[in-house]
């Protein structure tokens, strides 16, 4: 069942952002994420040190069974080793690497997300190259039937499609048998050369209250050998 922190979503605005605060945690992460909304902070002039809270009115989700793999990234594939959970902390702060342009990702991000991680509610996924540098990831808050994808980088120099790799090993994960509900938040164009669609909000909520009464994902451990290169 859907929580309630921000009030009933029929009364929330017709806008992407539904509200802010001063106080910022890892549980009231959590809670958004089972009401439908995820932190972003707004790094806009008055509004410094607030955190916002967004639910799109036209969510991103990338349908399991509709994951477009081109030719080139199937090429790409074959390049790369993938782990789970084996350089978290590497790869938010390649996430939130300031230089990136649109860069969201601050210290108490960070901060609330490793907490999550460190109780296992949060996942990553890497992608290394044959001589076992980390060229590419992402992470995510998973809850029963929900991945809500927060960030991916790669490597321009080292890594090509190599975030789009480590999105395909996680849709290889969710695909267990069960409805799972990859977040994606916003379609880009990126996300949308994968598959990646928009759904009106109201439909995401339904969607999400039958993905929180799902069973949990069974997450494989992490790789310790990642490092050592693709042939280890």
């Amino acid at each position: 069942m859907l929580a309630h922190l921000f009030g009933p979503p029929d009364d929330w605005p017709s806008a992407d952002l539904i509200a802010f605060s001063d106080e910022f945690d890892a549980g009231l992460a959590l809670a958004g994420y089972r009401s439908g909304v995820f932190p972003m902070p707004l790094h806009v002039r008055g509004f410094d040190q607030q955190m916002g809270w967004w639910s799109p009115v036209h969510r991103g989700v990338l349908p399991l069974a509709g994951v477009r793999v081109s030719h080139s990234l199937r090429q790409s594939a074959k390049k790369y080793r993938t782990s789970v959970d084996t350089a978290f902390d590497e790869v938010i702060r390649h996430c939130g690497d300031p230089r990136r342009p649109g860069g969201w990702i601050d210290d108490a991000i960070i901060g609330a997300y490793t907490d999550m991680y460190r109780s296992g509610l949060v996942h990553s996924v890497e992608t290394w190259d044959a001589e076992g540098r980390l060229v590419g990831g992402l992470y995510g808050v998973s809850l029963n039937g929900l991945f809500a994808g927060e960030s991916m980088f790669h490597d321009a120099a080292l890594g090509r499609d190599a975030s789009k790799v480590a999105l395909l090993r996680l849709v290889g994960i969710l695909s267990d048998g069960h409805d799972r509900l990859l977040d994606v938040q916003w379609r880009t164009d990126h996300l949308g050369s994968l598959g990646a669609i928009e759904i009106p909000r109201d439909t995401y909520l339904a969607r999400l209250d039958a993905a929180l009464g799902q069973p949990s994902v069974d997450w494989p451990p992490p790789d310790p050998t990642a490092r050592e290169g693709r042939h280890a």
